[in-house]
């Protein structure tokens, strides 16, 4: 998935913000709280890292191109490191479902302030 994709997905979700974070990766969030990062050149072959399910956490990480996120896998983080072996679809459902994880954790009252979520 690249960064134009990525940016087609989430930019139509409610609250979504972008900027650069550490020089080069490109960082989506949501009322401040981050939830997908990517390289923002391109590099890397497409390597995304996001939020992921408490509960799928270790079921992601064993499948084969997916690692815990350096850095972030005490926050429960993964690395697709090997985009190329998941549909595109796929990819799309969970950085979903971690936009969704993280929008879940801000407050009530800047939940509310966000429009709902357009079906998938």
């Amino acid at each position: 998935m690249t960064a134009k994709q990525l940016e087609a997905l989430c930019g139509r979700w409610p609250g979504v913000t972008r900027d650069i974070k550490w020089g080069a990766d490109l960082v989506f969030s949501v009322g401040g709280k981050m939830f997908v990062v990517t390289p923002s050149d391109g590099s890397e072959g497409g390597r995304l890292s996001f939020k992921a399910a408490d509960e799928r956490f270790l079921e992601l990480t064993d499948q084969p191109g997916i690692i815990a996120a350096p850095y972030l896998a005490r926050a429960r983080w993964i690395s697709v490191i090997e985009p190329q072996r998941f549909d595109t679809r796929e990819l799309e459902a969970l950085i979903r479902d971690a936009y969704t994880l993280v929008r879940a954790k801000l407050t009530k009252k800047l939940q509310a302030e966000l429009a709902p979520l357009p079906p998938a």
